[in-house]
């Protein structure tokens, strides 16, 4: 048995235990990444350059700004303001929905369901109505805009590393409207599929006391983290790492500050915990194997594969891209997908001669979209059911795709016929 089949065989197995044990994820991935060195199918010498370790910092400082943000009401007061202008439940069900999408196109989309669906679970009961298809709404938006900008979520961030793409190249490139379009139209695209969810919806909502923030300082370092990651787009030839030290940079100095503020580690503890260390290892272990496979030469012949099946049609291509992410993003996670994929499609945009960031964008549409379609394609659907869980709502997956099916073929059409004749 050759090296080639023995890694594709390794790969195929690690991904079947990712999706069967998914309380174990990270550590499937590093024991696979483990057997890939001690089998030669990853030399142990190129480790340090298999892993993008800009990701990993990027990630590990914005969770931890986040967790400060949180701590600090600040998004919890937004959204009360935000329900002082909507009157009736269907109003706040589509201001909540556009307004998760919002914060999550900066902000981690679990991190962003956490700080928002507890606003859903409070009108629902006041209300005496079913909190089911608010929270539902809300983390369909929340993944679906975590796409837009560079920080929104992992799979963004693994693009723009793998792309070389910075914060404004998320807007425009190359003279061109960039991914975050083609996200917001989706999203608009959207919002008649809200209204008609909540159609019979219309009670009104008594006004309640803004919330109290506080503590100010996170807030501005959030926004800071997204000013000077504009900023670094700018520098000429910069370390490969800028924006992961800009991150953990202000991460830290949130987490001094606190400690300073405090005066005891309790803050700080906070702040750590709402790093998701057991995500970042996973990333870890899937750049190692990714790494291995592409060194033994399996993603050359997947993507000869894709290439076979599509033909010289760059539209049959750029469609099985997407729809074909849509339907593997439904049933598992899109991190370790899209990492997997990356390379993958820059071979197919070698094999076809093509412009990559076409196969690049649709790859992240469907990706991140898809995860929409059942209750078990993104990892904010799985915090959402278990929210609704402990709240005594037994969740579906009927009930889950009543909403996250028309949600996402809206989403997804829009931005796929964004990019398709934007990029073309």
């Amino acid at each position: 048995m050759n090296l080639q089949l023995i890694a594709l065989i390794l790969f195929i197995v690690m991904y079947a235990g990712m999706i069967a044990f998914t309380k174990y994820r990270p550590w499937i991935a590093l024991g696979t990444a483990v057997i890939f060195l001690l089998l030669g199918v990853q030399p142990l010498h190129g480790v340090p350059g298999a892993i993008d370790w800009n990701v990993l910092m990027m990630l590990a400082g914005t969770m931890g700004t986040v967790a400060l943000f949180i701590e600090s009401k600040m998004p919890n007061r937004m959204a009360d303001g935000l329900l002082r202008l909507t009157p009736t439940v269907m109003g706040a069900a589509v201001a909540l929905s556009l307004f998760s999408g919002f914060v999550s196109a900066f902000i981690d989309n679990v991190a962003t369901v956490l700080m928002i669906a507890p606003v859903g679970l409070a009108i629902a009961k006041k209300l005496k109505i079913s909190p089911v298809p608010l929270l539902i709404s809300i983390s369909v938006s929340s993944n679906l805009q975590g796409a837009a900008t560079l920080v929104g979520d992992t799979t963004s961030i693994m693009l723009g590393g793998y792309a070389d793409m910075d914060f404004l190249d998320f807007f425009f490139m190359q003279g061109k409207f960039s991914i975050f379009w083609a996200v917001e139209l989706g999203a608009l695209a959207t919002v008649p599929v809200i209204m008609f969810i909540f159609r019979k919806n219309r009670e009104k909502i008594e006004p309640t006391p803004l919330t109290e923030v506080t503590d100010y300082f996170p807030s501005v370092l959030l926004v800071l983290n997204v000013v000077l990651l504009i900023a670094a787009s700018f520098i000429p030839n910069k370390p490969a790492v800028t924006n992961g030290l800009i991150c953990i940079a202000l991460c830290v100095i949130g987490l001094a500050r606190t400690l300073i503020k405090d005066r005891n580690l309790a803050g700080v503890k906070t702040a750590v915990e709402g790093i998701d260390f057991e995500t970042l290892l996973l990333l870890a272990g899937l750049f190692i194997v990714i790494s291995g496979i592409t060194e033994v030469g399996i993603i050359d012949e997947i993507s000869k594969l894709f290439v076979k099946i599509g033909g010289n049609s760059l539209f049959l291509m750029y469609t099985l891209i997407v729809f074909g992410s849509v339907l593997f993003s439904a049933f598992i996670d899109n991190i370790p997908y899209v990492a997997t994929m990356l390379p993958v499609v820059q071979g197919i945009a070698g094999l076809m001669g093509c412009n990559p960031l076409l196969l690049y964008f649709g790859l992240l549409c469907g990706a991140t979209l898809g995860g929409n379609l059942t209750p078990i394609g993104a990892s904010a659907n799985i915090v959402t059911i278990g929210m609704l869980r402990k709240n005594g709502y037994e969740v579906k997956t009927s009930d889950f795709m009543k909403i996250g099916f028309p949600f996402t073929m809206m989403a997804v059409l829009a931005g796929y016929l964004f990019c398709w004749f934007v990029w073309a």
